[in-house]
């Protein structure tokens, strides 16, 4: 007969096996963070415990490989340090190269097509996309806008909070109607963060299909979004918002990440 203790036993031993096999997966998310302001040494130890986190939070009865659910829970911790003690996250001048040479292409474009036309790597081309999330402190008593208005002031308040339910009601409904594929789809690209070639690997399409799905996807996801969102009145007019659903990093691509800083092995 398996008793409470057992069981607990048994959850904390798989946490430990699942941290010291992906102790390098952590620290190779803290090197990618090196050199811009942070002791190295500090960076891994924040990369560990988000490594605990993840550990303790994953389900692998869901058929997903850790590695890929732990990558973007330690990525945030990493992020949320460098928020917290108030540096910037500045990426590498040769991403930065990039990354503005990437603005005047297609969003669409394959990752592939992009570093041959750039003279870059696939990696590079991510790497120079994914820095255009890099945080940078910003005081609240800094004026903002054409009438130097101070950051406090334009923060949102609890009329945002009753929006921001509102948008993810609506998200809910409009992905209620997908098919079993382009839930599949969603699913790899924006929880798994799989490439384009990745998903076409799982689902048995080439590349270029994939691009031409996930474009036409997100275009249709956008305009049913364009529909459905409510008018509301934010104060001289009336308007119809998105609140960036959609957008750079749509909404279910983002992996909640617990507040509590334990670093025990198990839950």
């Amino acid at each position: 007969m398996t008793t409470t203790a057992d069981t607990t036993a048994q959850r904390r031993a798989s946490v430990e096996d699942l941290v010291l096999e992906h102790l390098p997966l952590a620290r190779s998310v803290a090197a990618h963070y090196r050199n811009r302001g942070e002791p190295y040494d500090d960076l891994v130890q924040v990369a560990y415990l988000g490594l605990v986190k993840a550990a303790q939070r994953f389900d692998p009865d869901t058929g997903h490989r850790f590695a890929a659910y732990a990558a973007p829970t330690i990525t945030g911790e990493v992020r949320r340090h460098f928020r917290d003690h108030g540096w910037n996250v500045r990426p590498p001048r040769r991403l930065q190269e990039l990354r503005a040479r990437l603005l005047a292409e297609d969003a669409d474009t394959p990752e592939e097509v992009l570093a041959q036309r750039l003279d870059a790597t696939v990696a590079e081309v991510r790497a120079a996309r994914q820095a255009s999330n890099a945080y940078s402190a910003v005081s609240l008593d800094a004026a903002h806008g054409p009438e130097d208005v101070p950051l406090c002031e334009l923060l949102a308040d609890d009329a945002d909070d009753t929006a921001a339910v509102d948008d993810a009601l609506t998200l809910r409904r409009i992905t209620a109607g997908l098919d079993e594929r382009e839930r599949r789809i969603l699913h790899l690209r924006f929880y798994r963060e799989a490439t384009q070639s990745e998903i076409a690997a799982e689902i048995g399409v080439s590349q270029m299909q994939v691009s031409r799905l996930l474009a036409a996807l997100l275009h249709r996801l956008r305009d049913q979004l364009d529909d459905q969102m409510p008018v509301r009145d934010s104060g001289d007019t009336l308007e119809r918002g998105r609140s960036g659903l959609l957008a750079a990093e749509p909404a279910w691509s983002r992996i909640p990440s617990s507040s509590s800083t334990s670093t025990s092995w198990a839950a």
